[in-house]
């Protein structure tokens, strides 16, 4: 059953530079919160399955890179040609939602790699937000997005998302063994 969600009103045009100037904040604060979480977990257990979990950190992180990419730049503006170096298809088929976590290092970027690509996508989709103008954002677009029916509320549905995967590692780390770190 697919639900639609009720919408008041949609904003206006003078509207959008400030609820994206507010979408901006917390895309960047559910970041700092999930870097804060990785920062705490040692690299070699980014790749382990814990008992009784599907997934792992690293595959959290390419999922996010991968996501963040879907809503910030690919439904904004469409492919570019030089997405496919930030996000190859191999990489995209590799963490999109319906991929299986794979243990198996050799065949998947390093920690390393994942969170250099997991910045580079932050910085350029941030980059090309705040160059878009302003009615770009109110064209309409199909779920995922939250809020409004339009490319404004797949802005607002990122740092949804990264929260989401935020709970995901701390739960990982948990079940690693790790403490909570707030």
């Amino acid at each position: 059953m697919t639900q639609t969600p009720h919408v008041h009103s949609l904003p206006k045009l003078d509207q959008v530079p400030v609820i994206l100037e507010a979408a901006i904040e917390q895309i960047n604060f559910a970041r700092n919160y999930t870097l804060e979480l990785l920062a705490a977990t040692p690299e070699k257990d980014w790749f382990f399955i814990p008992s009784g979990l599907t997934t792992h950190l690293a595959w959290q992180v390419g999922h996010l890179a991968v996501s963040q990419y879907g809503l910030l730049m690919f439904r904004i503006r469409g492919r570019h040609p030089d997405d496919l170096d930030l996000i190859p298809g191999r990489f995209r088929k590799a963490y999109s939602r319906q991929s299986t976590p794979s243990s198996d290092t050799e065949k998947q970027p390093t920690a390393a790699e994942l969170m250099d690509r997991l910045a580079e996508v932050h910085a350029r989709s941030l980059k090309e937000i705040k160059k878009t103008d302003a009615e770009i954002f109110l064209e309409p677009v199909d779920m995922p997005y939250a809020a409004y029916p339009n490319k404004l509320g797949a802005v607002l549905f990122c740092p949804l998302h990264e929260q989401i995967h935020a709970g995901q590692i701390g739960l990982i780390r948990r079940a690693l063994g790790l403490e909570p770190i707030r």
